[in-house]
């Protein structure tokens, strides 16, 4: 009887597992595995996971085979009687000495692996610094004269309310990171305010960015494409907004790229040395603040009630420039609010206070030149 009832429990079983892999083709496009990645660490990574795989495999059908023909040809219908026997040791033995086997064989290549993830500061060819700040990316070029704010692209907060057919929803930036192929990047890793996770699954990189510590990795990209990632930690209200897009390139277009990110730097420095008009300052303080401040603040200045405030009809925006000026390059302490002056460069933070002040349901009518934040650095 009993015997009965487990064979058709396994026969449900097995028709489960059946239907389960005859699923439609749509299904079968859906992987359960590791990613294979695109550099020798995560090669090695993935090689490492499918080894202990199979040897994993191999451990169950072994078990599970030697309990089903116990079950089978050890039953009572068939007569079968227990054995009565007690410390027997080369049983002892065999089950020591094989799971110790079993665990040398996966530690050896386990440590090798693990001494390569370790190994960073060796013969970097490029650095690259990643701060994580709630809710985007700065990444500075160690060894050039670059540095830059990744954040959300404007493409996913334009279809929040309905992101149906954006097929990298959340995963667009506004600046991605440009690396180049075939050369050995170091990971330097730290925070500004509370704990962030760079990961991108196709570079094996996952490293905590804590404040107060830097923590590196690195990878070896030898694949030209774009590859996504996102923060892996739960860092605040916008986790789930600050994702991460790598664009792996060939060494001549890299070197044109930091051409081109120098040159924008140059004429952002000649730039804030110019007088904007209320037009120009509006349309840029725009851009800005969705990016930058609308998470907090609001799209329209709404504020969250109980949590950030309002930017519409705020006493520190419709007061005095120089005071709304301080907050926003010096931030606030004891609150969120943090400071923007090692984030945005002058022009952009003229155009956001000029944007907060006549915007948003609010119409100061005052501009806030780039010159005025200069001053208040």
């Amino acid at each position: 009887m009993i015997f009965n009832k487990l064979s058709r429990r396994f026969l449900v079983v097995v028709t489960g597992l059946v239907s389960m892999f005859s699923m439609s083709a749509a299904r079968a496009e859906y992987e359960l595995n590791m990613t294979q990645g695109v550099t020798p660490i995560s090669q090695d990574i993935y090689s490492l996971h499918m080894l202990v795989f199979w040897i994993c495999v191999v451990i169950g059908v072994v078990v599970f085979g030697a309990m089903a023909w116990s079950i089978l040809h050890h039953r009572k219908s068939k007569g079968a009687v227990a054995a009565n026997f007690h410390e027997s040791t080369t049983i002892e033995i065999v089950w020591t000495v094989v799971p110790l086997l079993i665990l040398i064989g996966i530690a050896i290549p386990a440590t090798g692996t693990l001494l390569d993830l370790e190994d960073a500061k060796t013969n970097a060819d490029i650095t690259l610094q990643v701060t994580g700040i709630q809710w985007k990316w700065k990444y500075t070029y160690v060894d050039e004269d670059v540095s830059f704010i990744s954040s959300l692209a404007q493409s996913s907060r334009d279809v929040m309310s309905d992101p149906t057919g954006n097929e990298n929803y959340l995963l667009e930036v506004d600046e991605p990171v440009v690396l180049p192929i075939n050369k050995k990047i170091r990971f330097l890793f730290h925070s500004s305010d509370v704990i962030h996770a760079w990961w991108v699954p196709e570079l094996a990189v996952k490293q905590d960015s804590v404040p107060g510590f830097i923590n590196d990795s690195w990878a070896t990209i030898e694949e030209p494409g774009i590859y996504r990632g996102q923060c892996a930690e739960l860092c605040g209200k916008d986790h789930g907004f600050m994702p991460i897009v790598v664009n792996a390139v060939s060494e001549a277009e890299y070197e044109q790229w930091l051409v081109s990110k120098k040159e924008e730097a140059a004429a952002a420095a000649a730039s804030a040395e110019q007088e904007w008009s209320m037009k120009d300052l509006l349309a840029r303080g725009e851009t800005v603040y969705q990016a930058n401040c609308s998470a907090c603040h609001g799209p329209t200045g709404a504020g969250i009630p109980g949590a950030f405030p309002a930017m519409t009809g705020s006493p520190l925006v419709l007061g005095d420039a120089a005071g709304h000026i301080d907050v926003v390059v010096n931030g606030k302490a004891g609150t969120a609010m943090a400071a923007f002056k090692g984030q945005l460069n002058d022009v952009d933070l003229a155009a956001v206070v000029t944007y907060e002040r006549n915007a948003l349901g609010n119409s100061v009518g005052d501009m806030v030149q780039p010159s005025a934040i200069k001053n208040a650095r």
